[in-house]
């Protein structure tokens, strides 16, 4: 222990001493951080304090290899501590240069997943998991679910940093509780290098808290990320690995459950997955009038509560670690619910797209009685059938009232009957909710209000004449919607589209729905434009155009 400590109060000095030499060289070389819209920062701050943190954690492992006692002895070079240390110098190179020179997102991305390989290469990788006594070898796929871990920390960080002192003291608390988990599993290499990030990170915060005179840019972030990850793993090798692992991720909650829901509100938002922006938990603190310093002060709060959960973990049995794990999972959401984070997540919304998606996809039952409307619809061979199915589609939708206009016709019957359509096709309206049969009936035409024979008609079509409408009007109504006053008010939707620009009837489907008793569905409108699509091809079909080379005496039109 007494190493331990000494290798803490050593990255302590070491921070405190190297963190102005980092704000001198940002100032000098030009990695100063210019405030912005996304910035809650007023003036130009250095993002070059990640040199001293990493710094100070190599300084303080290579003072530690000379003290000469039990636990430093355990400081040797092998594989595995060389190529972590080069896959740490490569990630922390990578974030720096960053620092002064803008790098891309996808070079960045790339850098980071060298820097995790060479730490895999090195034998620093999540070959197993074991959960109650049972191991899960991962064998091929040890490679992806290690670099995932890594790229999880690494991000965890850096999309934290946002605050003054944010990333800084959530990873100083993560660290001390590591500390604390490897000094119980007799775990001492491990613990000592986590004491000298600890230390490292705690000089550092003495000039990052708010208000900041220094940031620890990607350089830091990257490279404290990239350490926890390691050094995780590392502490792993003696103890179950299952519960080693899950101790880190918990003490390291926020950030983490940040760097995960954070692409996903992005692409369900319609941005792109890894733009920067100012969507994060700390961003909506704020929008919430929480200051600043206030902000960070909670996110101390909830992390030193989940780093006491997390040494309560060590020594619990394994069934009351699931039963905390539940009892934390709920806690959880209500924080996050009470925030208000879910609902700048879109939580409601995604809930529709989720919907609109399994509709596009034709899984439910609704979308597969609707395609086989639309290809009854469009194979319809006369206007009676094509009316029929297009009033079942209307029902399906939930719309109120339906009309389909013929806006003008000939005197010669003959030729439109001989279209597929009775001499006098009729006004009538049907209500969806009775059982349909064939049948015959007298109707009124709207076209000119006197009485006519509907062929093929069915039981529930009622007549109906709206003089005010010119040509012939076919209406179909659901339940009290007879009468067109009935859905005349400001609650009502109106949908008017043509059927065809180039056919001759010049039909008109008019659709109505009272928002006021129901709203409609997110896919209502997409099933719209399937139903035009189709009622379009059918008229076009039953009035085909005109031939430019034959007169149109020969055409005549409805």
């Amino acid at each position: 222990m007494t190493t331990i400590l000494f290798t803490f109060i050593v990255a302590f000095v070491f921070a405190l001493v190297l963190t102005p030499v980092a704000k001198w060289l940002g100032v000098r070389f030009g990695a100063v951080d210019i405030p912005s819209a996304r910035n809650v920062h007023t003036q130009a701050t250095p993002r070059s304090g990640g040199f001293a943190i990493a710094v100070s954690f190599f300084l303080t492992i290579i003072a530690c290899a000379f003290l000469m006692t039990d636990v430093s002895n355990l400081l040797f070079w092998n594989e595995s501590m060389a190529f972590g240390i080069l896959g740490g110098i490569v990630i922390f190179a990578v974030g720096f240069f960053d620092d002064f020179h803008r790098l891309g997102p996808r070079i960045k991305f790339l850098f980071q997943i060298l820097a995790v390989s060479l730490a895999f290469y090195g034998g620093i990788r999540i070959e197993v998991v074991t959960v109650g006594g049972v191991g899960l070898y991962f064998g091929i796929f040890s490679y992806f679910i290690t670099v995932f871990w890594f790229l999880l920390f690494i991000n965890a960080v850096n999309l934290i940093d946002g605050l003054d002192g944010l990333a800084a003291g959530v990873a100083f608390f993560t660290s001390t509780v590591m500390v604390i988990l490897a000094v119980r599993q007799a775990n001492y290499l491990v613990a000592l290098e986590f004491a000298a990030l600890s230390g490292a990170l705690l000089g550092f915060l003495r000039y990052n808290f708010n208000p900041a005179s220094v940031f620890m840019g990607d350089g830091g972030s990257y490279f404290i990320g990239y350490t926890l990850a390691a050094l995780a793993i590392m502490g792993s090798i003696k103890s179950q690995v299952g519960a080693s692992l899950l101790i880190p991720l918990l003490a390291l909650g926020v950030p983490i459950f940040d760097t995960i829901l954070s692409p996903l509100r992005r692409w369900v938002r319609g941005q792109r997955m890894f733009q920067p922006d100012k969507g994060h938990i700390h961003h909506h603190l704020l929008h919430m009038g929480v200051s600043s310093s206030r902000a960070v002060l909670i996110i101390y709060g909830i992390s030193c509560a989940l780093c006491v959960l997390a040494i309560i973990l060590i020594t619990l049995r394994n069934e009351m670690v699931s039963l905390l794990l539940v009892v934390l999972g709920a806690g959880a959401l209500i924080i996050v619910r009470k925030l208000g984070y879910l609902e700048h997540f879109a939580v409601d919304k995604l809930y529709g797209w989720l919907k609109d998606v399994s509709d596009v996809a034709g899984l439910t039952h609704d979308r597969r009685s609707f395609l086989s409307l639309e290809i009854e619809i469009g194979n319809a061979r006369n206007l009676e059938a094509l009316w029929g199915n297009v009033c079942r589609a209307l029902e399906i939708m939930h719309f109120d009232r339906g009309e389909l206009r013929l806006l003008e016709k000939e005197k010669n019957d003959k030729e439109g009957g001989a279209r597929g359509f009775s001499r006098r096709p009729p006004a009538v309206a049907y209500d969806g909710a009775e059982r349909r049969r064939a049948c015959g009936g007298a109707c009124v035409s709207a076209a000119d209000g006197g009485p006519g024979r509907a062929q093929g008609l069915e039981e529930g079509f009622k007549p109906v004449h709206d003089s005010s409408n010119p040509g012939l009007v076919w209406v179909w109504a659901r339940g009290h919607h007879r009468r067109r006053e009935d859905v005349l008010n400001d609650g009502m939707l109106r949908i008017e589209i043509p059927l065809g620009a180039g056919n001759p009837a010049k039909a008109r489907l008019v659709l109505i729905k009272n928002l006021s008793l129901e709203p409609i569905q997110p896919f209502t409108l997409r099933r719209v434009e399937y139903l035009r699509r189709s009622a379009a091809a059918a008229m076009n079909k039953l009035f085909p155009s005109p031939s430019p080379a034959v007169s149109s005496a020969t055409h005549p039109t409805i």
